[in-house]
């Protein structure tokens, strides 16, 4: 007797189970049904409109898709070469909301093939068309030339920029905004130009900060009032404590080291 209730009682277990299961595929459909994704909001974007990234994540016409998926927007997003991360979320009215965090760009590195955007991570991005970027210092003649897109390139060269660049940011936010080029010129001194100002700035290797300060120190003197520029050829950072406003006669340190 006891092993036909065991029988009976697990045959009603058996049913209850199934009918669950079925009663959560046809309640999970109703729900996807329900969440269907009809638009998407994007927020967070600087370096692109939010157009150039649905275009670019081929989800500018979402009504061309069936089963689209919190995570299948997640990932094309997250693909993109400025995407660092994209949170997605499900707000309700078949509508989903996009927070990007773009990857930090520190410049632009300029060669002899093509444009690249470079990340705090020392990785280059390509430059895409419509791309927004104000204030970027430019960097060029990096010594090495096989560079490609979404490379890290932790060179020496890159990293004596970085650092520059780090220098400015630190000790006068008005500095870095009138950086306009750092010329590596392949290993020899690093000679900067700032925006508005004619004399180059021939800034050397090392003792980034303490040349950065020094400069502040001088910077409405040598660049607002200009009183000290005129007939200065060039201004020379690479000795210590010192900051020389020079002409050049014939053949200048700058000018041999060209060669």
């Amino acid at each position: 007797m006891s092993e036909r209730k065991e029988k009976i009682f697990g045959t009603l277990i058996f049913i209850l189970m199934l009918g669950g299961l079925c009663y959560l595929i046809i309640y999970s459909n109703k729900i996807q049904e329900n969440k269907r994704i009809a638009k998407i909001n994007i927020e967070g974007n600087n370096l692109l409109s939010k157009n150039d990234y649905l275009l670019f994540s081929r989800l500018y016409n979402i009504s061309l898709f069936k089963g689209l998926t919190l995570g299948i927007i997640k990932d094309r997003f997250e693909k993109h070469p400025y995407i660092l991360q994209a949170d997605v979320e499900y707000i309700g009215k078949n509508k989903v909301n996009v927070h990007l965090a773009e990857k930090k760009i520190y410049a632009v590195l300029l060669n002899d093939v093509e444009p690249y955007l470079v990340s705090e991570n020392f990785q280059l991005l390509p430059l895409l068309p419509n791309t927004k970027f104000v204030d970027y210092p430019v960097i060029t003649n990096l010594k090495g030339n096989k560079l490609k897109s979404l490379m890290v390139m932790h060179s020496d060269d890159l990293v004596q920029a970085f650092k520059i660049i780090d220098a400015a940011r630190l000790t006068d936010t008005k500095i870095l905004k009138k950086l306009s080029e750092i010329n590596l010129r392949t290993g020899g001194d690093i000679v900067m130009t700032f925006s508005g100002i004619q004399p180059p700035v021939i800034f050397g290797r090392g003792r980034e900060a303490e040349k950065m300060v020094c400069l502040e120190m001088l910077w409405s003197n040598l660049f607002e009032g200009k009183n000290l520029l005129i007939g200065s050829d060039y201004i020379d950072l690479r000795f210590a404590d010192n900051i020389y406003l020079g002409n050049i006669v014939q053949r200048t340190p700058l000018e041999k080291n060209q060669d």
